[in-house]
């Protein structure tokens, strides 16, 4: 579950964990029925991509604090730079989540 603490909303979504390379660099690749977030750690750079993607996904870029400050929404093929390095990140399908920039997370 992921907490927004700037609005106290609880959001009951299975997170799933890219806590190593290979958990990483598969990613979302080859998913079809996206019903979970997959939240990246320990992460060595920020860059993404959404090769062998079968779906559009939104992904959030957030700080050491848990703050997002970033948001983008790519469609499969593409590859994408923020314009910081991020602590973590998480993907998930398009629309799935309603968070915005500024907030403050926490993974429960």
């Amino acid at each position: 579950m992921i907490l927004n603490k700037t609005t106290d909303e609880l959001i009951n979504i299975k997170i799933r964990y890219a806590d190593n390379f290979f958990k990483r660099f598969k990613g979302l690749m080859l998913k079809r029925n996206i019903d979970f977030v997959l939240l990246f750690t320990n992460l060595t750079g920020s860059n993404i991509h959404t090769y062998f993607m079968m779906s559009e996904i939104d992904v959030y870029f957030l700080d050491r604090n848990k703050i997002i400050f970033e948001k983008a929404s790519l469609k499969p093929w593409k590859f994408y730079k923020p314009g910081k390095k991020a602590k973590y990140i998480l993907e998930t399908k398009k629309d799935c989540l309603k968070l915005k920039i500024g907030d403050k997370l926490e993974f429960i």
